[in-house]
């Protein structure tokens, strides 16, 4: 029973008795704790390598502050969609904001990350149009491709000949409209897009350019302003930025920058934003302050690359099979759903949480250890996490 295919009411008991048996079943742990390196989960206390809160944010009183402190003024829900009534004065110094951290003319606060990417790429191009995105590309985006209708082209990850292939067969014109559409920082992986090189193909051929800099807005950079700043690229580089609060500014929700006319298009075209309830004024204004704290506190960041270069060392000397990283994300290669599975059972025994990573969120036959990194982790943390590794002998 392939995954994608549709299933009846009867189907759906031997659908789940397979993800079982092929160790693909998905569960839900609860979280008894605030986020952050320890962690509660059903009452057992772990030591976690595996949240998106890079820089320790999620929990810090100057945001838990904020938030309170929009709750009294502007109480718990927006009410309404942006363009009704919940449009809110947060909402607002939130987007303004975010467009100077950038380096754009303008900015529109989504209520998700995977809302953002759905919209705006389904906002701007439609059925005779072509899209060339990176394989490895994050499911917001692949789902954002297929929801425009348009003719979407898949070039090998990362590979700059490939596609520069697939831009001569799209055969792009005036009558229609094309984008090229990549992650910053690849989600499941942890390197970096080229994209110095995407951004001079997609000025050459005349494509739209979207980056969903998700997992590096707040890290890459000396001032966390992301990819673009790591790679001495600005906003006159890229058409279209989106960003999510939920990784390294340790809140909820999402952004898109870019040109004002483009925000203003995609408050009268974009459906995920038009027809949608507006983000809680609360989480704006929390928000806003993580976002100080991320331009302001380079410490942070200082602490979490000390971080990835020891994690990097210790993983050398285990003679660890990671992939190439240059983020807080580092992928070990276990091969089979089932080893993957085994393996963070086995760490979750010793207190250390690492999720395992399996098909189809990775290809089949990538199935990994997904460990992430914080600023908040100390060298004798990620030592914990090397000698249970070694204990398991996981081999390259």
């Amino acid at each position: 029973m392939v995954w994608r295919a549709g299933l009846r009411p009867d189907q759906i008991g031997a659908y789940l008795h397979q993800q079982r048996q092929h160790s693909l079943y998905r569960q839900r742990d609860i979280l008894n704790s605030p986020q952050g390196i320890q962690v509660e989960l059903q009452g057992k206390s772990y030591l976690s390598f595996c949240s998106n809160d890079y820089l320790g944010l999620a929990n810090h009183p100057r945001l838990v502050a904020a938030a309170k402190s929009a709750l009294d003024h502007a109480g718990v829900g927006s009410g309404a969609a942006h363009l009704i009534s919940g449009h809110h004065q947060f909402h607002h110094e939130l987007e303004q904001q975010l467009a100077e951290f950038v380096g754009s003319e303008a900015a529109l606060v989504f209520s998700t990350g995977y809302m953002a990417n759905t919209g705006v790429i389904s906002a701007l191009l439609g059925k005779a149009d072509v899209i060339f995105a990176d394989k490895l590309n994050h499911a917001s985006l692949v789902d954002g491709c297929l929801l425009s209708r348009a003719r979407l082209l898949r070039y090998r990850h990362g590979d700059m000949e490939h596609l520069q292939q697939l831009l001569q067969q799209g055969n792009t014109t005036a009558k229609n409209t094309g984008m090229l559409v990549t992650d910053g920082i690849f989600s499941m992986d942890g390197d970096m897009a080229p994209l110095t090189a995407l951004s001079h193909l997609a000025k050459q051929h005349q494509l739209w350019l979207l980056l969903d800099d998700a997992h590096g807005f707040g890290v890459m950079g000396n001032r966390g302003r992301g990819t673009l700043e790591a790679l001495n690229l600005s906003s006159q580089d890229v058409n279209i930025v989106v960003g999510t609060f939920g990784k390294a500014f340790g809140t909820f929700g999402a952004f898109v920058a870019g040109s004002r006319e483009l925000i203003e298009t995609l408050i009268q075209r974009c459906r995920s934003y038009i027809y949608t309830t507006a983000l809680p004024p609360s989480i704006a204004a929390a928000t806003s302050e993580s976002l100080f704290l991320v331009t302001q506190e380079n410490w942070r960041r200082e602490k979490l690359r000390e971080n990835i270069a020891y994690f990097r060392r210790i993983m050398a000397q285990l003679g660890l099979n990671l992939l190439p990283s240059c983020s807080p994300i580092h992928a070990l290669l276990v091969g089979t759903s089932e080893r993957a599975l085994l393996l963070s059972q086995q760490l979750r025994q010793q207190g250390l949480l690492v999720q395992a990573i399996r098909p189809p969120t990775v290809p089949a036959g990538g199935a990994r250890l997904r460990i992430t990194l914080c600023s908040t982790h100390e060298p004798r943390h990620i030592d914990q996490l090397g000698n249970a590794l070694k204990q398991l002998a996981i081999t390259a």
